[in-house]
Parts: structure tokens; C-alpha cells; sequence
């Protein structure tokens, strides 16, 4: 027990002993460690005095350095600006050196005005005084005049005027005159190019048109079969297409006249169908007279879609399609009207490019100008009016309706293609080949021409050459002048203009040939 006792008490001991010990190294690591950091801390403060040391001396040199620098500009500154004040002092000694100098000639100038001032009145005055001796003197001598001429001074005033007046009036008249002719020429001159070029640049065909179509046979005894048992063949066939079918002497040929081309198409294409079919009596000459009817209306409207395709125009309404087609089969004068409708339509066409106007609507307005000679219903307005009215049923524009209407001035003209429209359809009526005439009309125009120009005095013959486009007039050299010989060709011209209706242009001719003649015997 004893033995537990001491063991216990001497662990108590070295246990306490340790604690001792350990309290002990303890304090003494702590004690070291604070002189170490104590070192160190003394270490840093002493480098971080070193350092503010050396940051000082470097910042003071700096701030040395800029105090310098400032100073430098400042002294230069204070300077210029000192030589900039020393200038500007010189400037204004100069300048009120300058004002004194133009004060002192200023007084100068004013004590010379008002000398001279003084001098023009005085000259004033006397050249006052010597007018006033002028208007007496004047006043006098128109006195005199007035006496001497048997006029007051307003009248011969008034005869002054008058006269000036009477001259002026006589050169005004004769530069308008010429202001006239010259722009009368350089116009003409123009219009010609125009017009010369539309046409070169326009190509079509000459009137082959007829009032007659010819029926190949290949024999003649088809002629039988077409006449009939007593003609009944021959008389259906004349019932139901309107047209005169004669069967003459002529070899293998039977003529079917009429005025209406359509009409001769359908019994032409109708005798070739019965004469291939051969089955030729009245009930079938019916069916094939209808049936070719209606292929040509398909025929009619194929014609005029391509046309209008041609010629690129856009919108048209169907029923005028179908007009334009029919004027395949139409001809006025022997000139066909599809093939003059379309004529008209280029021509118009490259008129109004050529002045700036719009395109589409001349040739629209150009192609449907005669529209109104294919209506299948009677009426009694003209074709140009008729057709106006039917451009307007079918929604055309405003100014293709008018000039439709208007070119045969039936209506006025209200838009530029107006006038257009008609010189182009003057154009391809009148030129070489477009349309026939009948042989007594053309010899009575040719006649008529004559015998207006012989109603004119002085004129001795006269002769109508070149198919009636030159008139060759003959005057008598005694009674006629040259200068009337020029006037009477321009008095024979403006009656033709007025009073005759003819295609194209006339050309008067004057001649005048003066004669000598003797004899040496």
C-alpha cells in the first residue's frame, strides 16, 4: 500500500515537475520569439526609413525640377507677353499719329469744298441766269416757227409722232414678217424630217384587194354539180352567203362577187368543202355554210390576237379583238383595213417617240382609229364617231377615244396624238399604192385641178402632170411680172388648199418665157 503510495506521489511529482518544465521552455520560446520579432520589427522600420529617405530626396529633386521648369515658362512667357504689350504701343502711336495726320487733311479738304462750293454757286447762278435767256430765246424762235408754218408746236409734235409711229409700225411689221418665216421654215423643216423618217422607217404592202374572189376548179363539170337541178344548188348557196356566184365561159374558174370580203371568204371555203365532200345539194349546203361560218369567226379572232401581239399591245378588250380581226376581211379604197390599221399603228408609233410622246397609247389609238368601219350593226353616225363611241363602251382611254373620234375632224382635238392619228392615216391612204380610185374620178379631180388654176388672169395654159401631184401653169410674159408670177403660184397653191381634196402634195409650177424674135432678110 505504501509502495502504491509513493508511486502515486512520485508520479504526482514528475507530473508536476514536467508541467514546470514545460511552463518554463514555454515562456522562455515565447520570450525568444518576441526578441526575434522584435528584431524584425526594428528590421523593418529601419529599411522603411531608409525608404521614405531616399522616396523624400527623389521627390524633392522632382519637385526642384518642375519648380524650374514652371519658372523657365513663366519668365518666357513674361516675355513674349512684354514684347506683345511693347508692340501693341507701338501700333497705336502709329495710329494716332495716322488720325492726326487725317484730321489735319480732313480740314484741308473741307476749307477747299467750301471754296469750291462757293465757286459752283456762283457758276450756278450764272449758268441759271443764262437758261433763263436760252428759254426766252427759245420760246421766241418757236413763235416764229409756229407763224412761219402755220402749226402750234403740239401739232408738229403730233405729226413727229405719228410719222415715228407709221415707221415702227412698218418695221415691226416687216421683222415679224420675217420672224414668221424663218420659224415657219425651221418648222416645216422639222415636221418634213419627222414625218420622212416615219415612213422610211415603215415598210407595208400595196392594195391587192377586190371586189371579187376567184373559185379554181378542176373541171368543168363541177360547175353542173354548183348549179343544180334548175340552179337550186347554185341559189341555196346564194341564199345562205349572201354573195353573187357566176358561172360563165371562163375555163375551171367560177367568180363569187361582193362587196363583203367575209361573206366571199365563207362561200369560197364553203365550194371547196362541198366540191372535196361532193355530197352538193341545199340541207348540205346549209351545214357547211354554217360550219364555215363559225371557222371563220375563230379565224377573226386568231387574226386579231396575233395582231395585237405583233404589234405589243396589252389590255385590249375581247369584242375589239375580235373587230380588229374582222378588218382582215375589209378594205376601203381597195386598201385592206387590217394591213392599213396596222400601218397606221407603226407609223404612229415611231411619230411619238420621235416627239417624246407616250408609245403604247399612239399605237393603240392608231390601230383601232378605223374600228368603226367593221360595226355589224346599221347606224347613221360616221365611222370615226361610231367607233370613238364603241372605244368608250369597252373602257379605252380617254385620249385614244379622241382621237379616234377626231381623226376626220368630226370632234375636236383635246390631246397631242390626236393630230398624230390622222397625218398617219393621211399618210398611208395617200401614198403610191395604198388605195385605188376610179378612173373618172381621178380624171375629173385632174380636170377640176386645170380649171382652177385658168380661172386666175394672166394664165395662159395649164397642165396637170405626174398623176396629179405637179400643175404646170403657163402665164403670159406681157401681163405677168416675175413678181406676180411668184404670187400667183402662191394664190394657186392656198385655193387648191381650200377648195380640192387630194392625196399627198401639189406642186405649182409658174412659168413664165419671155420671146424675142426677128427676122434678118
Amino acid at each position: 500500500m505504501s509502495g502504491y503510495l509513493f508511486l502515486f506521489i512520485g508520479l504526482v511529482v514528475g507530473l508536476v515537475g514536467g508541467y514546470l518544465l514545460g511552463q518554463s521552455l514555454l515562456k522562455k520560446s515565447r520570450v525568444n520569439q518576441e526578441e526575434e520579432a522584435q528584431k524584425k520589427a526594428d528590421e523593418i522600420l529601419r529599411n522603411a526609413k531608409n525608404n521614405a529617405e531616399s522616396i523624400k530626396k527623389d521627390k524633392m529633386f522632382e519637385a526642384k525640377e518642375h519648380f524650374l521648369k514652371l519658372k523657365s515658362e513663366f519668365d518666357e512667357d513674361s516675355n513674349n507677353r512684354r514684347n506683345i504689350i511693347a508692340q501693341n504701343e507701338q501700333k497705336v502711336k502709329q495710329l494716332q499719329q495716322q488720325a492726326t495726320q487725317q484730321v489735319e487733311q480732313n480740314k484741308r479738304l473741307e476749307s477747299e469744298l467750301n471754296a469750291k462750293n462757293n465757286k459752283f454757286n456762283e457758276q450756278l447762278e450764272i449758268i441759271t441766269r443764262k437758261k433763263d435767256e436760252v428759254d426766252k430765246m427759245h420760246a421766241q424762235q418757236v413763235s416764229q416757227l409756229e407763224k412761219i408754218a402755220n402749226l402750234t408746236a403740239d401739232q408738229a409734235k403730233q405729226q413727229l409722232i405719228d410719222a415715228l409711229k407709221q415707221e415702227a409700225e412698218t418695221n415691226a411689221s416687216s421683222y415679224i414678217k420675217n420672224a414668221m418665216e424663218e420659224a415657219k421654215l425651221s418648222a416645216t423643216k422639222e415636221a418634213k424630217k419627222i414625218v420622212i423618217e416615219t415612213i422610211q422607217r415603215t415598210a407595208a404592202e400595196q392594195a391587192i384587194e377586190n371586189c371579187v374572189s376567184v373559185f379554181n376548179i378542176e373541171s368543168d363539170e363541177i360547175k353542173g354539180k354548183i348549179i343544180g337541178r334548175e340552179g337550186r344548188n347554185i341559189r341555196a348557196l346564194e341564199a345562205a352567203t349572201g354573195v353573187e356566184i357566176i358561172v360563165d365561159d371562163t375555163p375551171e374558174a367560177i367568180v363569187i362577187s361582193s362587196f363583203d370580203p367575209v361573206r366571199r371568204e365563207v362561200a369560197r371555203l364553203s365550194m371547196h368543202r362541198l366540191v372535196q365532200d361532193g355530197r352538193i345539194h341545199p340541207a348540205r349546203i346549209e351545214e357547211i355554210v354554217n360550219k364555215t361560218r363559225k371557222d371563220i369567226d375563230h379565224e377573226v379572232i386568231e387574226i386579231g390576237e396575233r395582231t395585237v401581239i405583233d404589234l405589243g399591245i396589252h389590255g385590249l378588250h375581247p369584242e375589239l379583238i375580235k373587230m380588229v380581226g374582222r378588218m382582215r376581211f375589209r378594205s376601203s379604197y381597195g386598201q385592206n383595213l387590217l394591213q392599213h390599221s396596222r400601218e397606221v399603228a407603226k407609223l404612229c408609233a415611231t411619230m411619238a417617240a420621235e416627239m417624246g410622246l407616250n408609245v403604247k397609247l399612239a399605237k393603240r389609238a392608231g390601230l383601232l382609229h378605223d374600228i368603226g368601219k367593221v360595226n355589224q350593226e346599221e347606224s347613221d353616225l360616221p365611222h370615226a364617231l361610231l367607233g370613238m363611241e364603241m372605244a368608250k363602251k369597252y373602257k379605252e382611254n380617254p385620249e385614244v377615244c379622241n382621237a379616234i373620234g377626231a381623226h376626220h375632224d368630226e370632234i375636236e382635238m383635246t390631246s397631242m396624238i390626236s393630230p398624230i392619228i390622222q397625218v398617219c392615216d393621211a399618210i398611208s391612204g395617200s401614198r403610191p399604192g395604198a388605195r385605188r380610185e376610179m378612173m373618172e374620178s381621178y380624171a375629173r379631180r385632174l380636170r377640176d385641178l386645170e380649171d382652177l388654176a385658168l380661172n386666175f388672169k394672166g394664165v395662159e395654159k395649164c397642165y396637170a402632170i405626174q398623176a396629179g401631184r405637179e400643175l404646170r401653169v403657163i402665164v403670159d410674159a406681157e401681163n405677168c411680172s416675175d413678181d406676180e408670177a411668184n404670187m400667183l403660184s402662191f394664190n394657186i397653191s392656198q385655193k387648191i388648199e381650200k377648195e380640192m381634196q387630194y392625196p399627198g402634195q401639189i406642186k405649182v409650177c409658174v412659168i413664165r418665157e419671155m420671146r424675142s424674135v426677128a427676122y434678118a432678110k
